[in-house]
């Protein structure tokens, strides 16, 4: 039984063509006017060929609905399809003119040239350029920034939608009226610039991170996420970001966010695993001088303030963040003792811990929590150890 008996028909067709055009064309060329090329046994010939095909090949190209290559797609068709039919087909195709021939083997070719699955690059190409007509209805703008969003994960990707000059097009959109677009446009930078420095420079000389940073002060929680998402992916582990970022009053906006509890939890949790980050970056360039901010006390104590949060991913975050910002060399142990108190959070958070493992369905995780507490319990005594034990 045929499938698809559409497409297998105008495959049929096109082999007939140029099953046909070939004839004519090595018959013209023989110097024996009565030599004539024997179709029939052409056809015979790929109906016994593909009887003995490659079955994984074919099997392959039946399941990914797809063909690698235009004599993939033949096989296919000669596979699915009634020798008879085959034979009949030709047959039909003999009946034309040399140049009626010519003519449908031309249409049939664009036709099977629109049939091609374009490449990702090629995609990526179209929706930029969909992007860049102003013409464009909001709903296919999201659908263009949609598609990109999934093209650009693979990092190969990413860089070749740098030089298709895709940046700069998506850094417009960051200024569209419509939060949407905004949203979906940071969060594709965020993407293209994950762990990928040859994007990150892109972007940053480009000058969108400071665009970036005031989405995250938009209204909507969405896109305002999405833009610290961004902003992270552009400085985390590149420290020509972070001097920019710091430029910028990045650790002003850190601490804005971490200390408002109205913020939505997903930015201020992004917000402190950054400062984490940041701290642990620190800590890897010893050679660099460390920022001003991390020794700012007003900023240590909004990071110790989330151990009170009933987030329990939060308090976990700021535990880490607080780990890191104890070794380095510029935080005060005493400021953390007496202006931040460390300790009595600390205390307090045990105790919440305690409760919580009482639920069998959370006691693993409550567990690693309260592991990751007791390593800041003892990072912190012995940093006020260290004090202590300097000679006055």
């Amino acid at each position: 039984m045929e499938r698809f008996p559409a497409l297998i028909s105008f495959l049929l067709l096109f082999m007939a063509t140029e099953i046909v055009t070939t004839s004519v064309e090595r018959e013209n060329k023989s110097s024996s006017a009565g030599l004539i090329w024997s179709t029939a046994k052409e056809e015979g010939d790929l109906v016994h060929k593909a009887g003995h095909a490659d079955d994984s090949t074919a099997a392959a190209d039946d399941v990914d609905g797809g063909f690698s290559s235009l004599e993939g797609m033949l096989q296919w068709a000669i596979g699915h399809s009634d020798p008879a039919k085959l034979k009949e087909s030709a047959q039909d195709v003999q009946r034309l003119s040399p140049s009626e021939l010519r003519q449908r083997q031309l249409e049939i070719k664009e036709l099977m040239e629109k049939l091609k699955m374009p490449s990702e690059a090629q995609l990526m190409q179209i929706a930029l350029d969909d992007l860049s007509n102003s013409s464009l209805s909001l709903e296919d703008r999201h659908r263009a920034l949609q598609e990109l969003l999934i093209l650009v994960e693979p990092i190969d990707n990413a860089n070749d939608m740098c030089k298709l000059g895709g940046l700069g097009v998506i850094i417009r959109e960051l200024d569209h009226p419509d939060s949407d677009v905004r949203k979906f446009s940071a969060w594709i930078l965020g993407k293209a610039s994950q762990n990928n420095p040859y994007v990150q420079k892109q972007v940053l000389e480009l000058g969108a991170l400071a665009t970036l940073m005031k989405l995250v002060n938009s209204s909507s929680a969405d896109e305002a996420t999405k833009a610290f998402y961004a902003v992270s992916a552009l400085i985390r582990n590149n420290v020509a970001g972070q001097q920019l970022f710091f430029a910028e009053a990045g650790d002003k906006m850190l601490q804005d966010i971490l200390s408002s509890t109205s913020m939505d939890v997903r930015l201020r949790r992004k917000a402190v695993f950054l400062v984490g980050d940041l701290a642990e970056c620190q800590l890897e360039n010893i050679d660099k001088a460390e920022m001003p901010f991390f020794s700012n006390q007003f900023f240590l104590k909004s990071v110790v303030d989330l151990t009170a949060s009933s987030d329990l991913d939060l308090q976990e975050k700021a535990l880490v963040a607080i780990k890191n910002l104890l070794q380095l060399r510029t935080t005060e142990a005493m400021v953390f003792k007496e202006f931040c108190r460390l300790d009595d959070a600390l205390e307090r958070m045990k105790k919440q811990l305690e409760d919580l493992m009482l639920d069998e369905d959370h006691r693993e995780y409550v567990t690693d929590v309260e592991s990751l507490r007791k390593e800041v319990e003892l990072s912190f005594q012995a940093k006020l150890g260290n004090v202590r034990t300097v000679p006055t």
